[in-house]
């Protein structure tokens, strides 16, 4: 089962040390990831404060966290794409532009709707940093080590959302939610660094002189295999989104969430994709009804930090595996195409949650979430196909 004929790599040919651009790769794709995650996580302290002078209702309040996810999921499609044409540096320096000019504009706003076009068009950047990171990091690092750095991309989220949370219950009351807003044009700076200081995997520029036979969304689908696989892909990336969404939202997993990165990177790189998503998998799904049973505050404080290692330990997975199952030519279409149509689906994680617990309670609400962790299981034992070792096509 495979989407393009298996090409291992020769022996010894990732054992040298690693190049300079590998590392400035990773450096880019994790920063600009951080700063996704420290500005969708300052919106939510900030919302309150921007409620309360624009006059805006709760209902809309909450639509400018979905507006901006609205945004994510639109610009990952279409940067992805882009960044199969164009490359992944240029159109990464794109998207960070485009998410922290629109951040700053944020500060502007005299109402409800002109805030969320901001927030809209902030979101476009957003959504493209993730898969476009993503396959620039997988393309510059060597195969026995992919699994890895593309978990420290993921890392890179969750520092962005400790930076938030430490600084801006410090910040806020000096400069206010228009200041917060303000501190978005910060990335401008980085984009500006990616640009000049980061240069475009060998492997895209040698593909990039052949000439196209077809567009990067088509080889998504360009045969039934593929189109087997980009399901699965879809499938996996939606439950892993709407686990998130849906469930660890709710808890404070930080610690918990940058450990289960560490270990599934390594552990994928040991043993291989297949073996490590099947056991974060099956332990994500035993851990949601362990804890749906716990009630002490210690149990659940305990019991909710290993459940964050198995739900979101997964997230930086996804880099490698798409990288690895999709050709260069449409490697960024993938990443971003399929992870941000997962990311759609999880955004209705909180409301089925929210919904079943108000029919029958939280903790039955949590563990009918296994059920999902079930059909992942299912469908990467069937569908997808392990690329350990396997050089990129």
């Amino acid at each position: 089962m495979s989407v393009m004929p298996q090409r291992m790599e020769a022996p010894g040919a990732a054992a040298g040390p690693l190049d300079l651009s590998a590392k400035k790769a990773l450096a880019a794709s994790t920063i600009g990831y951080a700063m996704d995650g420290y500005d969708f996580l300052i919106l939510g302290f900030i919302l309150a404060a921007i409620g309360a002078e624009l006059g805006l209702s709760l209902p809309q309040r909450g639509w400018l966290a979905t507006w901006t996810l609205a945004g994510a999921v639109v610009g990952g499609i279409g940067f992805g794409i882009l960044s199969d044409y164009y490359g992944r540096v240029r159109v990464l320096t794109w998207t960070i532009l485009l998410f922290a000019i629109f951040t700053g504009l944020s500060a502007l706003a005299q109402g409800y709707w002109d805030l969320v076009i901001y927030r809209f068009i902030a979101g476009l950047g957003l959504g493209g940093e993730f898969g476009i990171g993503m396959a620039l990091v997988a393309e510059a690092w060597p195969p026995n080590q992919r699994a890895r750095a593309c978990s420290y991309v993921g890392l890179g989220w969750q520092a962005g959302v400790l930076l938030a949370a430490l600084t801006t219950p410090l910040l806020l009351p000096h400069v206010g939610w228009r200041g917060m807003f303000l501190i978005g044009l910060i990335p401008g700076l980085v984009a500006f660094a990616v640009r000049w200081y980061v240069g475009e995997p060998k492997i895209f520029l040698e593909r990039a002189k052949k000439p196209r036979a077809t567009v990067p969304l088509q080889l998504l689908v360009k045969d039934t295999e593929t189109t087997k696989i980009s399901f699965a892909m879809l499938v996996l990336c939606g439950v892993q989104n709407f686990g998130y969404y849906g469930l660890m939202i709710w808890l404070p997993s930080y610690l918990s969430s940058r450990f289960g990165f560490f270990v599934f990177g390594f552990f994928a790189d040991l043993v291989g994709r297949r073996p490590a998503f099947l056991t974060f998998q099956a332990g994500a799904a035993i851990m949601v009804i362990v804890f749906s049973q716990l009630t002490g505050p210690l149990a659940l404080l305990i019991g909710g930090a290993v459940m964050g290692i198995f739900v979101n330990g997964m997230l930086g997975g996804y880099g490698t595996l798409l990288a690895e199952l999709y050709p260069t030519e449409a490697r960024a279409t993938a990443e971003n195409v399929l992870f941000n149509l997962g990311r759609g689906i999880g955004g209705f994680g909180p409301l089925v949650v929210g919904a079943l617990a108000a029919s029958y309670s939280f903790a039955v609400a949590i563990a009918m979430l296994a059920v999902i962790y079930v059909i992942d299981i299912v469908v990467t034992y069937f569908l997808i196909p392990e690329k350990k070792g396997t050089a990129l096509a």
